[in-house]
């Protein structure tokens, strides 16, 4: 969190941008890897492209983002769930399914 009296932090040359576009009335998105940048009032309505180490994230910036940094709306990281038990797996697909409790067995003559 950061302190009150010191102001939101953004990139001077993200704000340098930022207020061109919304002078300009220009909708195109505008590339950066400042992560660390606190999104502002002034950047409603525009689309950051928001670096996340491996490629750009666009992030549409809304009031309700106002405070929070770009870098929250792109993640760095995947994850792809936690591995299963392989023993289990291993074990019914060996067995083969159950046949239904109480069913009997089809009759050869009938």
């Amino acid at each position: 969190m950061r302190s009150q009296k010191k102001g939101p932090f953004v990139d001077a040359h993200l704000k340098k941008k930022a207020e061109a576009a919304m002078a300009a009335g220009d909708k195109r998105i505008i590339r950066t890897w400042s992560r660390r940048s606190m999104i502002v009032p002034d950047m409603i309505g525009l689309t950051f492209a928001v670096h996340n180490g491996h490629k750009f994230v666009p992030v549409y910036c809304t009031e309700n983002m106002v405070g929070h940094k770009l870098g929250e709306f792109s993640p760095t990281r995947t994850f792809h769930g936690h591995s299963g038990d392989r023993k289990a797996e291993v074990k019914s697909a060996a067995v083969g399914p159950a046949p239904a409790p109480g069913a009997a067995a089809p009759k050869a003559g009938a």
